[in-house]
């Protein structure tokens, strides 16, 4: 072949080149941690990711701590073909006195050397790899050293990200009149800190939530599930670096969207119950309410006279919890509304009955994943904080307007909430018209910042063309 020839067929081959890369989707990899409050927002950013052309892995930990964990991934799998499945391996780590997602944690981040291969056996070149705020730490020094750029999902609000990225520069600080003092934020009460952060120096917790808060500082982006309209005021002082400095940029996303795998048999009881009738009681798939709460809760329910489905949990993990609902549940209370309710003590479906039109008020934990899939569905909240993030989230949906929160009501466990006064609240949040109304306008907001062109689809957007630009380079 003449040296023209040659010459002539390498700057083919370079157009061609040029043309494949400009027109190659970006492809990347999440790794979430442990607990449906942590692996829902992941498996539902990654369907909305693939919904503007990018490839997708999801990287998981096995074996998974809870029974709701394995059948989500189970369904998500099958629903979403598309996206590649990868698993890491963990090395063995126990610790029994501590929490059992907080276990799961530490033996994802001490695993986390483990993750080097599999990122670079993957076939196509990735754009960039998406981790859970709790593996920060770890995992961020992997990816530097691959050179792989690393975003961080926040899966709790803004005002909470406030808290993590600072305290690490902030621990043993107090401000006055037991007032907490977040640089760039109003104070708030001491009382609102989760209290592994103030009295246990030495727990999973606090040593976890400090170097991981330290660590995103050294990632490329920070991406919450939030949006704008909800959380301007965390989201600007994070962005001015008021909260900290040397913050790389912090992008609201959400709320994420509910996806089709998650639709599963419908409680058939909700259809016939008239509109915004029924109040639907959860704290979540990871809390567990002591017997004598439960007791005073089923007084309140009764005592509201409202319609009501409450979901009864008394392990963390949902693999233990094997009592009928007759050794957690009184039986007079069985009897009394079998009319009026609906009693189970099993998964299900919470934005499934979220979405239903009988349902007018929720009795919430204030987990992040509720506090957004009720802004969605437009569903009041009664907010009930029982441990970690869930003050700060129920500061949050009160001040927006989402709901109420009696905060007198302290910590779960803290005190024995009586019954009169859950149905009072109970009351006051079904029968408040006003509330329902600021209410529609928050799920009017929240659907508007994932709409073309709201807040929140431009900074997918904006994501999505740094990570093809990366590929192009």
């Amino acid at each position: 072949m003449s040296a023209s020839r040659v010459q002539n067929y390498r700057l083919t081959l370079r157009k061609m080149a040029n043309s494949d890369n400009h027109n190659h989707n970006a492809h990347v990899a999440l790794i979430p941690s442990s607990g449906m409050g942590h692996l829902t927002p992941f498996l539902r950013l990654a369907v909305s990711l693939i919904s503007h052309n990018v490839r997708v892995t999801l990287i998981t930990a096995q074996t998974t701590v809870s029974l709701a964990e394995s059948q989500a991934l189970s369904c998500f799998f099958s629903t979403y073909p598309q996206i590649t499945a990868s698993q890491l391996p963990l090395v063995p780590y126990d610790s029994p006195s501590e929490d059992p997602f907080y276990i799961q944690y530490e033996a994802i981040r001490r695993s986390s050397h483990l993750l080097s291969p599999i990122l670079c056996s993957i076939t196509s070149s990735l754009s960039a790899l998406i981790t859970d705020m709790s593996l920060a730490s770890t995992i961020i020094p992997v990816t530097q050293s691959l050179n792989l750029p690393n975003y961080v999902l926040f899966t709790s609000s803004a005002q909470m990200s406030t808290l993590f990225l600072s305290f690490h520069a902030i621990a043993g600080s107090r401000g006055e009149n037991d007032l907490f003092t977040i640089p760039g934020m109003q104070p708030l009460p001491i009382s609102w800190i989760p209290p592994p952060l103030l009295s246990e120096k030495d727990s999973l917790f606090r040593t976890q939530l400090m170097e991981n808060g330290k660590a995103m500082l050294q990632a490329d982006g920070i991406l919450i599930n939030t949006f704008e309209n909800f959380e301007q005021e965390p989201l600007v002082a994070l962005n001015a670096g008021e909260v900290i400095t040397r913050l790389p940029p912090v992008t609201a996303i959400g709320p994420f969207e509910p996806c089709g795998f998650e639709r599963s048999r419908s409680l058939t009881w909700l259809d016939g119950q008239p509109m915004n009738s029924v109040v639907f009681v959860s704290f979540g798939s990871r809390t567990a309410i002591s017997r004598e709460q439960n007791k005073e809760l089923a007084d309140g329910l009764l005592r509201s006279e409202c319609r009501f489905i409450w979901v009864v949990k008394e392990k963390k993990v949902d693999r233990e919890d094997g009592k009928v609902l007759d050794e957690l549940v009184d039986e007079e209370f069985m009897k009394k509304g079998k009319d009026k309710g609906l009693v189970v003590n099993q998964w299900v479906n919470q934005e499934q009955i979220l979405s239903h039109p009988a349902v007018g008020g929720f009795v919430s934990h204030c987990g992040w994943n509720s506090v957004t899939e009720a802004a969605w569905h437009g569903v009041p909240i009664l907010a009930w904080p029982q441990h970690g993030d869930q003050k700060m989230n129920a500061y949050v949906l009160s001040k927006r307007g989402l709901g109420i929160w009696a905060a007198n009501w302290g910590w779960g466990g803290e005190m024995v909430v009586k019954g009169t006064e859950i149905s009072e609240k109970i009351r006051e949040v079904m029968g408040n018209e006003m509330l329902r109304a600021q209410v529609i306008k928050i799920r009017e907001n929240a659907r508007a910042a994932v709409a073309n062109g709201g807040s929140s689809h431009k900074g997918v957007i904006e994501l999505i063309q740094i990570w093809k630009n990366k590929n192009i380079k």
